[in-house]
């Protein structure tokens, strides 16, 4: 049996981010032996995630992940207990791990997702491992993907709780790796975030929200005392608005407002020599 130095409980605590006191108290047990001290803390770590499961998760963190590429995308919302672990830079790598896992395997719902193979073990498996590492609570709340024949660019605002991946049409594959692409995909990605359209393009809107709408907009035109004669160009100059505030591509450019996102594209394509548009985009917002 070898001895149970500081030195080699110090080694553990670096090898796993497990407390002192655990690592100490796995290596009594694994006489010493640091290989299966690992084990046994695997093991302990389980049974704890197992108590945890129970716990709150109203903190954690968005990760979004793209192939190289360019053609496969996913978004993933991590939660974890507190603010502390979400905004820990190794729980929110393991959030991007995940999103490439979305990625690759492509499951059909969470069920399936804690299936998919991740690190020569299942995400289920290296969650629990995870919930072991931080002493808290974890869950994958929801994730998207979404895949492309043309370019994918993807945004995360730096509190970790905001993010979303643009698809854009592209005529030439070398445009997607130019820098005067990129930098436009990740305007649009972050207008996306900052003002928070309902679609890319306004035939993408659901018609009963638009049906909603106008339904409010005829309200007003009535109450505004205004001959019924005059109540459809109310409404349709109202309709304009709302179509300018919640399409993505109707929007003014909030780095340059005397243009649209649109008109922006048409730029970018003029400059690169292509034909670019904007299709369509997932966002995440945490908590939704």
């Amino acid at each position: 049996m070898a001895k149970v130095t500081a030195a080699l409980v110090k080694q553990l605590r670096e090898m796993t981010d497990s407390p002192m006191m655990e690592c100490k108290k796995a290596l009594v047990e694994a006489e010493g032996d640091i290989e299966k001290a690992v084990d046994v803390l695997r093991t302990m770590g389980l049974a704890k995630a197992i108590k945890r499961a129970g716990r709150d998760t109203n903190e954690g963190t968005i990760a979004a992940y793209i192939t190289e590429d360019g053609k496969v995308g996913a978004l993933v919302e991590l939660t974890c207990e507190t603010d502390f672990v979400g905004t820990n830079a190794k729980f929110r790598a393991f959030a991007m791990d995940l999103a490439k896992v979305v990625a690759e395997c492509n499951p059909a719902d969470l069920d399936a997702f804690m299936a998919c193979p991740m690190n020569g073990n299942t995400v289920d498996a290296e969650l629990k491992e995870n919930i072991h590492v931080f002493g808290e609570n974890q869950k994958v709340n929801r994730f998207a993907r979404i895949e492309t024949d043309g370019a994918l660019v993807s945004y995360i605002h730096h509190d970790g709780k905001h993010a979303d991946i643009v698809e854009f049409a592209i005529g030439k594959p070398e445009t997607a790796a130019s820098d005067a692409f990129q930098t436009f995909g990740r305007d649009v990605a972050m207008q996306v975030i900052a003002m928070n359209p309902i679609s890319a393009k306004r035939e993408d809107i659901p018609e009963d929200v638009v049906e909603h709408e106008k339904s409010i907009y005829r309200a007003q035109a009535a109450e505004s005392g205004r001959p019924e004669k005059f109540w459809d160009g109310i409404i349709n100059g109202r309709l304009k608005k709302f179509y300018q505030e919640s399409t993505l591509t109707e929007q003014a450019f909030v780095k340059d407002s005397n243009m649209t996102v649109a008109e922006l594209a048409e730029k970018v394509s003029k400059d690169l020599d292509d034909d670019i548009k904007v299709v369509t985009f997932i966002r995440f917002n945490f908590g939704e």
